[in-house]
């Protein structure tokens, strides 16, 4: 499930970027009612599981970290189903059947609301503290499959800062087996969000935290890859050699909401051609312990604003690590990922926009949780964010800015999550910084410490 069944944003991370003139907040509140309303959607699980007959559970430990058969589910393009389904099959004349139409016998809708009150350490200036998001994010799904071999995550979202509606995470996709002795799915994403794809979380689109504050300061810099969501169309092939050796390549385009189409003169951070997307992962399952390795990356050139003259080029290359250990009583989970992107700013050094022609950006996050049956979770986590010393793009400014003239961030978070039952969860983060946006103390040249945007956050997310 996500965000980001989320956002996961980033964050959630979450994870979405909504457009202003999507719908209107009353028509699309219509149109929540309208879905909601359906027949299919009345049941009190979300669709996955009312597809599959199996509980949440089966695809998840605490949502939305995947478990093995969700990665598989995911993987198998979302068909997998254990209900009744409305079929049409017919003979061909070398006496095969070809199946015409296989559709579900109940509507693959879903539901998700999220709402949460947040404190900061010392009060945003200009603003109150303790504030309350209801909701923070409400969302409608399609979640199964389309036909034999083609499934869909689609997710559409009520955006609380701006009141509309649009469409956030999607991924498309097709998948199918080979008849060789050595098992092999394939398949092909069509996406808007690079690493949305993605079957496991370690990667910026499903990567702890998987919700956090809508309110709370966050730092500013972040690598390219977990900037795209919602602004791109991408769309790829991958494949699974032998359930060890997972693979993709992938495209993106330029595909903004609410922007001129074609992008034009007024456009602004539209890609130039097409920017490649690729990941390769290794994974092995011994008797209890399971361990992914892998790397993934992206290359993407960039018109800051325009569609011609100079532009920016971007490198990301990351590499990723996933391992978990069940036993009796829950499981351990970890992750962690690194990611290294290389900046070559032609087009906005040109314009004054940055001191140096070249900057580089590096983060670093890991978390590790233990899950205790029935229901509790308890994670830490760690971020660290370094670069390039830029006096322009990290530039002094009240709050958001940074008085050494660098992107350097770090800090832990700890969270503890209550499922009492399998669809809802109830969550308590707690993110201290050591440094936020380059120094420890007065980082903004305002006096703000890092320590001043500590925060607490309370969280209640139901699926339904």
């Amino acid at each position: 499930m996500k965000r980001k069944l989320l956002h996961v944003e980033k964050n959630i991370r979450r994870i979405s970027f909504l457009r202003k003139n999507k719908f209107s907040l009353l028509g699309g509140f219509v149109f929540f009612l309208f879905l909601a309303a359906n027949p299919g959607s009345a049941s009190a699980i979300p669709s996955y599981a009312r597809q599959t007959g199996l509980s949440c559970a089966a695809c998840h430990t605490v949502f939305p970290e995947l478990t093995s058969f969700g990665r598989q589910f995911k993987l198998n393009g979302y068909t997998l189903t254990g209900i009744k389904t409305i079929h049409q099959i017919v003979k061909k004349k070398n006496g095969e059947k070809s199946t015409l139409l296989r559709l579900l016998s109940i509507s693959p809708i879903s539901a998700m609301f999220q709402t949460g009150i947040t404190h900061v350490s010392k009060t945003i200036p200009g603003t109150q503290n303790n504030n309350i998001e209801f909701p923070q994010q409400m969302s409608l799904f399609y979640g199964g499959q389309i036909t034999p071999h083609i499934g869909a995550f689609i997710q559409i979202t009520l955006d609380d800062g701006s009141g509309t509606i649009g469409m956030d995470n999607t991924d498309i996709r097709y998948s199918n087996h080979s008849k060789g002795k050595i098992p092999f799915t394939y398949g092909f994403t069509l996406n808007n969000n690079p690493t949305v794809q993605d079957v496991w979380n370690t990667t910026p689109a499903w990567g702890y935290p998987y919700t956090a504050s809508g309110v709370a300061p966050t730092p500013g810099a972040g690598p390219i890859i977990e900037n795209l969501g919602g602004t791109v169309a991408g769309l790829g092939g991958y494949g699974l050699l032998n359930n060890l050796l997972y693979f993709e390549l992938s495209g993106y385009g330029t595909a903004q909401l609410g922007a001129a189409l074609p992008p034009d003169a007024t456009s602004a951070g539209v890609i130039r051609g097409v920017a490649p997307y690729w990941r390769i992962a290794l994974q092995h399952q011994w008797d209890k312990s399971y361990l992914e390795v892998g790397t993934y990356g992206m290359a993407v050139n960039m018109y800051p604003s325009g569609v011609s003259g100079l532009y920016d080029k971007y490198a990301d290359v990351a590499f990723d690590l996933q391992y978990e250990y069940p036993f009796s009583k829950g499981q351990f989970t970890f992750h962690t990922t690194y990611i290294t992107e290389k900046q070559t700013l032609n087009a906005t050094h040109k314009a004054g926009g940055s001191q140096n022609l070249s900057d580089k950006l590096n983060t670093f996050k890991f978390d590790a949780s233990l899950f205790l049956k029935p229901g509790i979770n308890f994670t830490l986590g760690y971020f660290n964010t370094t670069g390039t010393a830029d006096n322009v793009i990290y530039a002094p400014g009240s709050m958001d800015g940074s008085r050494m003239g660098i992107p350097n961030s770090s800090g832990i978070l700890a969270q503890v999550d209550y499922l009492p039952w399998k669809n809802t969860k109830i969550s308590l983060q707690y993110v201290a910084y050591g440094k936020f946006n380059g120094a420890k103390t007065n980082y903004d040249g305002s006096g703000r410490n890092a320590s001043d945007n500590n925060s607490v956050y309370l969280q209640f997310w139901f699926l339904f």
